[in-house]
């Protein structure tokens, strides 16, 4: 088995997960800065990813071996083949082709984020949601809460996960753009690119209800600049900002 390893974040290299499932990747993994996507072979791939051989043995068995549930906030992250151990408000979600397993630092900043800023009973929009981990921990806060992505190939996967979980949430096919009819939203947390977020600002503010915060992540520290900038430009005030590693979360409101 080979891994392809791609520098960035997950939200960051959204547009290429569907090509790398059509060019035959048979999983793809969050780690530490990077995204591993595993193929049966080395293929010509234009991503400026690197190419690394694993030893020859069950890849899936020793995946599922090593990933170990995790801590972030109040949350306990964990797969449906962890057992329930750990104190805290429990997250079970399923690995696999949509990403937000909670191992990657923008995803427990998020957590973590949700945790001090959402209000039971507020409406939330999880942007770009993925495995839908953001949007089903708003609901178990007491959020009233709304998943989107591009890709609809996960969305089957966040809405069983929210089944695991026991809560409901809306999971809708599309972009911010699709979003704005069911707001205006009390709180929009989104795991995305600077550059995006930078683009997205004036539709920020239209997404939110008069006192509605922002919490921003997938920013990496020396781009956070950026963002600042677009939200100062729209109107919005900073609440705080929250580091881990090289990535930063940024709260703003209205």
């Amino acid at each position: 088995m080979w891994v392809y390893r791609l520098k960035g974040t997950a939200a960051g290299l959204d547009p290429l997960i569907p090509e790398l499932f059509d060019r035959g990747a048979r999983g793809l993994e969050e780690r530490e800065g990077e995204v591993w996507a595993y193929f049966p072979a080395p293929l010509d791939l234009p991503f400026g990813g690197v190419w690394e051989e694993l030893p020859d043995e069950d890849w899936l068995a020793a995946w599922r071996r090593d990933l170990k549930p995790v801590r972030a906030g109040p949350f306990w992250v964990r797969a449906p083949w962890h057992p329930v151990e750990g104190e805290g408000i429990p997250l079970v979600v399923e690995p696999g082709m949509a990403f937000g397993t909670g191992h990657h630092e923008t995803t427990r900043l998020a957590l973590a984020a949700l945790a001090r800023h959402l209000r039971p009973g507020e409406k939330v929009l999880d942007l770009g949601t993925g495995s839908g981990i953001l949007a089903i921990a708003a609901a178990k806060l007491g959020g009233e809460a709304m998943g989107v992505d591009i890709d609809a190939s996960v969305l089957p996967q966040a809405e069983e996960n929210a089944r695991k979980n026991g809560v409901s949430v809306r999971f809708l096919l599309g972009s911010l753009e699709e979003a704005l009819p069911h707001g205006p939203f009390d709180l929009v947390v989104a795991n995305l690119f600077a550059e995006l977020h930078r683009e997205l600002a004036p539709r920020y503010r239209q997404a939110l209800a008069p006192g509605g915060r922002l919490l921003l992540t997938g920013i990496l520290a020396e781009k956070a600049a950026l963002v600042k900038e677009g939200l100062a430009e729209e109107g919005f005030s900073p609440l705080e900002e929250e580091g881990e590693g090289e990535w930063v979360l940024l709260a703003y409101g209205t």
